[in-house]
């Protein structure tokens, strides 16, 4: 039996009920450094929760605003408690990194599933 899921299952695997054999990060993880990321396959699969407004939020102040407190929110310790319970990695891209990796994604996760023959018609 196996399991593929974020890192509810934890708490089994340090109770020793759950083997883990592979993380889908590009790193070890801080919580089982042991644990090798996987090394078979090309790709890899990280947790990202982008945050977007409107093109039409009125003005750059409010845009960078808005950036800059998800970005305090980001970097208060309580959140990087929440993140290591959890064993998430801080994940922070800027707007134009985010895209360019959204686009960069996209490309390759297309190109794959064309290679497959799965690509819907």
């Amino acid at each position: 039996m196996a399991q593929s899921d974020s890192s509810g299952w934890g708490r089994f695997v340090d109770a020793g009920q759950f083997r883990l054999l592979v993380t889908f990060g590009t790193q070890r993880t801080k919580r089982w450094p042991s644990v090798r990321p996987p090394t078979t396959w090309a790709s890899t699969w990280s947790t990202t929760r982008p945050t977007a407004s409107s093109a039409r939020t009125d003005g750059a102040e409010n845009r960078e605003g808005l950036h800059d407190g998800f970005k305090k929110a980001l970097d208060d310790p309580e959140h990087q408690k929440v993140l290591d319970q959890l064993d998430q990695e801080l994940w922070y891209r800027s707007s134009e990194d985010y895209a360019k990796y959204a686009r960069e994604t996209f490309q390759k996760e297309r190109a794959l599933i064309e290679r497959l023959g799965l690509l819907a018609k």
